[in-house]
Formats: structure tokens, sequence, C-alpha cells
């Protein structure tokens, strides 16, 4: 583990809260900024083997990453206190803003509003990706995987599930034999 800094559960779940309570939405780049380069808790590698692990399994990928860092740290009860702090705020918001929306929907403003977040969060994803993919290795191999993964989900709409049951094995099959160190 090549973890510079080690969080105490109190900042765990402040830093997953504040998290939490400014991200409301697309969250990932927030959580990378925060954990990778303001907090130092995770280099760049970490973040993204978490992440990977977080998006193989159900549920969604930054509650999924917010329970591996804290059972990194602090076993169970630092997972909960990352899960519970990242959810928080955005649970006590969404029923608040379930209500109004209850009541306003119809207003031309709301809808014009809500149009035009789709843009940046979609940008905010797209940004999240080339930061990640830039990290990958430059290896044949890892590239083809990505592209193919990408093209399967992206731009064929084939679904996730049965893409994810191929390309995850295949991509751990292939790390572990072709990045074998020398011993």
């Amino acid at each position: 583990m090549e973890t510079h800094n080690i969080p105490t559960r109190r900042e765990l779940f402040t830093g997953f809260f504040g998290i939490g309570i400014i991200g409301f939405g697309g969250v990932l780049p927030l959580v990378h900024h925060m954990l990778v380069l303001r907090k130092g808790w995770l280099s760049d590698a970490e973040f993204t083997e978490l992440l990977g692990l977080g998006q193989i399994l159900p549920g969604p990928n930054v509650v999924n990453l917010s329970v591996a860092v804290g059972g990194r740290f602090h076993g169970a009860s630092g997972a909960l206190l990352a899960f519970s702090g990242l959810l928080l705020a955005p649970f006590c918001i969404a029923m608040l803003l379930v209500s109004l929306y209850q009541q306003y929907r119809g207003l031309p403003a709301l809808q014009q509003v809500l149009a035009g977040l789709a843009p940046a969060a979609t940008g905010l994803i797209f940004g999240m990706g080339l930061r990640l993919a830039a990290r990958l290795e430059r290896s044949s191999w890892c590239i083809a995987l990505a592209v193919a993964t990408f093209v399967a989900i992206g731009l064929l709409h084939w679904p996730l599930l049965p893409i994810l049951l191929v390309m995850v094995p295949l991509a751990v099959t292939l790390a572990w034999h072709l990045q074998k160190e020398p011993t």
C-alpha cells in the first residue's frame, strides 16, 4: 500500500460528507481530487484499483469506492463511516428537492435549469474518464481492452453486465500473466 496519509475515522466521515454535500450528482472527479490530490490518502494507482473494484460490484461506483476506502483504513467501522458520510447530506437534500419538485415541476424556468444540467454532468464524466485513461498502462492489451469496452458499451450499447462478465476476468487474467515480476 503506497498511502502517504492515513485518515482518522472522523476524517473519513467528514471527508466523504464534504463530497456528499458539495458534489450532489457526479462526484467521481471530486472524490479523486480529495483522496489523491488534496488529502493524499491514496495514490493514483490505488484510486484506479479501488474504482475498478467499485465498478464491478453492484451499486453506485462512488458508494462502493467509499466503502472500500473506509474499509481499507479502519475496517467495517471505517466503511460504514465513509458510506454514511457520503450519503447523509445527499439523502436529506434529495428528500427536500423531491418535495419542491413535486410542487413546482410545471414551471418553465425549472425545466430550463434541468435541461442545462445534462451537458455539465456529461462533461464531468468525460473529463474523469480522460484523466483515468491517461494513467492506464501503455501496453497494447490495456489499450485494446479499454477501446473494446468503450465500443461495446458506449457505441454499440450492449448491456453492461455481460460486458463486465467477459472483460473483467479477461483483464485480470492478462494482467496476471503479462505483468508478473521476474523472481
